[in-house]
């Protein structure tokens, strides 16, 4: 199957089975020979219960102390649903926004993407488990949303796999800990299960961003440069800070440290973009 039609299915399909199901082989079944014109595509089709919701109408993260009630754990596995499959649409949308990307990277994506399906795929039947279907509650875009600002794939690098998938290396074991001590065994599993995927689409992130910045510019300033307003450095880590997850991941002791350091708050830079939302 074209690279190109792959992305497309996942994008113009409103069956969120469709958008799930791996459709060839990790093993030869693809290929990139028809990657096409650059489109940019303002939103990911989706079925009427899940298209995004209006600002601040989705519901937010419960608490930790929220998670020993049945219907918190629910909603929570629904939220993290909704991340995962903007992930996987915000991955199709780079490759049929950047034809031109080099081969490799757009190949490595495709194995990235059959992640996120799998991480849909369990939160959406663990909230069903526990009686809450996906898309009975209002959905977000703010993943998605950050996507359009991309001018580059630096700028993906720098956003999804390093500030978002950064952040999980460390959001995944909080919530792991928190199924856990509510008694929730299966939750905190495929939060475990997750987490030791992040740290292979951490590591797919900071390989590219080393192949594609200037040889001039570190592995931290390349970052850096890469972000858009209002992410910024201390977006890309979570309560507790795990070293050991970002070493597996390849990080050099200097961006650690530098990523340890992030303030919790930061005030906007003059050279922000204003334009961002």
């Amino acid at each position: 199957m074209e690279l190109r039609e792959f992305a497309e299915l996942i994008l113009l399909t409103e069956s969120l089975e469709a958008k799930l199901a791996r459709t060839a082989s990790a093993s030869g079944g693809w290929t990139d020979r028809l990657p096409g014109q650059a489109w940019r595509p303002e939103q990911p089709v989706r079925s009427h219960d899940l298209r995004f919701a209006a600002h601040r109408t989705a519901p937010t993260m419960p608490k930790p102390g929220a998670f020993r009630d049945v219907k918190k754990r629910a909603i929570a596995h629904h939220i993290m649903a909704n991340h995962e499959l903007q992930a996987l649409e915000v991955m199709a949308w780079v490759i049929v926004a950047f034809p031109d990307a080099p081969a490799e990277f757009r190949r490595g994506l495709i194995d990235v993407m059959a992640d996120e399906q799998r991480h849909t795929r369990l939160h959406v039947e663990r909230a069903a488990a526990l009686g809450l279907r996906f898309g009975e509650l209002p959905v977000n875009c703010y993943i998605w949303r950050k996507a359009q600002q991309f001018d580059s794939i630096l700028d993906y690098l720098a956003t999804l796999p390093l500030v978002f998938e950064g952040a999980n290396l460390d959001h995944t074991l909080e919530f792991a800990t928190h199924f856990e001590q509510a008694g929730d065994q299966r939750g905190a599993a495929i939060m475990r299960a997750i987490h030791n995927d992040e740290i292979q689409h951490v590591a797919f992130g900071l390989e590219w961003l080393r192949k594609l910045k200037s040889p001039a510019q570190s592995d931290w300033e390349a970052f850096q440069s890469h972000l858009k307003w209002p992410l910024r450095a201390e977006k890309a880590r979570g309560e507790v800070f795990q070293r050991e997850a970002r070493r597996a991941a390849g990080m050099t002791e200097e961006f650690i440290n530098q990523l340890s350091r992030a303030a919790t708050v930061g005030e906007r830079p003059a050279s922000a973009n204003r334009a961002a939302p």
